[in-house]
């Protein structure tokens, strides 16, 4: 049986619980806030903010609250120290010529997943600093739209888009999330470099969402990138690339987003909570179940929860 474990808020608890309200069974375990059984997996809340999830279903029902987590399932558990030196980012590297490569939408039901790198010379990290980039996370939705548009023609970059209808063919055929994202970012990262004709960056700097071993793994049978290859949790701190990469991702993502609202004829909503349950049996009422493919990650409990509403 697999599992996962999430370090969350007590806020973020409450917002579980009322999104498996539904699921939820009577509890008896000490020290627990709430207790659901979604399908395929159990969820158990602890007072301390640990969240235990346990099942068939554990890591896809976890990566749904990655965002929202201190320390998320892929980004993850692993500590700094339990990662092969090897693959530990090298001392001084923040002012090092480095392709930096995030991710976004993988917590969120409606919409693509987008994962962009970025190659940021040294010599344009203060450039960088002064178009305003930094986390992603502590940027509003505004802000990130005018810094991307700058960063695009500023610094070499690759985007890739995985959208829902591919998204769910994949998933559909076993693949997890995790082995998506290996295989995205190594895309990426070859593509931007074929893009640099030759320039060598110092370093590349993956934000860690799973061990490098379990990476590489994913990879197995293709022509993955390794020399100087580097993994770390919140590694939008540790580089400006990454930072700038994570902007672009979530800028893309927002564009996704306005085009998928258009063409649903409703605004989704972002994220994996009720208001998304509710969109999503709105549009199911309007253009039929089947159109789900299109719009989200069929996979999600969502997808459950708005054929029950309906």
């Amino acid at each position: 049986m697999s599992h996962s474990v999430l370090k969350v808020s007590q806020s973020v608890i409450e917002k579980m619980k009322k999104y498996y309200q539904a699921d939820i069974t009577p509890l008896s375990i000490q020290g627990a806030v709430f207790q659901a059984k979604p399908q395929s997996c159990t969820i158990t809340a602890y007072r301390s903010g640990k969240v235990l999830f346990q099942g068939k279903n554990a890591e896809k029902e976890a990566e749904r609250w990655n965002e929202a987590a201190e320390i998320p399932t892929d980004k993850k558990t692993v500590s700094k120290k339990s990662v092969p030196s090897i693959y530990q980012p090298p001392k001084g590297i923040s002012s090092m010529s480095v392709i930096g490569s995030d991710e976004v939408g993988t917590g969120d039901y409606f919409g693509p997943m987008t994962v962009a790198c970025v190659y940021a010379e040294k010599t344009k990290l203060p450039l960088l600093q002064e178009l305003g980039v930094k986390d992603s996370k502590h940027l509003k939705d505004p802000q990130i739209i005018q810094i991307a548009r700058d960063l695009i023609k500023t610094v070499p970059y690759s985007l890739l888009v995985l959208r829902n209808e591919k998204y769910n063919e994949m998933q559909e055929k076993g693949m997890t999330q995790g082995k998506m994202k290996a295989l995205l970012h190594n895309q990426a990262i070859t593509n931007l470099l074929k893009k640099l004709d030759g320039t060598r960056p110092e370093a590349i700097l993956i934000d860690q969402f799973a061990e490098p071993t379990v990476y590489f793994k994913h990879l197995a049978g293709k022509a993955a990138i390794k020399e100087q290859t580097y993994f770390s949790t919140k590694a939008e701190g540790i580089h400006l690339s990454v930072a700038a990469a994570s902007i672009i991702a979530r800028y893309s993502f927002l564009m996704e987003m306005d085009k998928l609202s258009k063409v649903a004829g409703i605004t989704l909503p972002k994220g994996a909570g009720a208001l998304v349950d509710q969109a999503a049996a709105k549009l199911i009422r309007k253009k039929g179940v089947t159109a789900l493919r299109q719009f989200t990650k069929l996979h999600f409990a969502n997808t459950e929860k708005a054929k029950r509403m309906v």
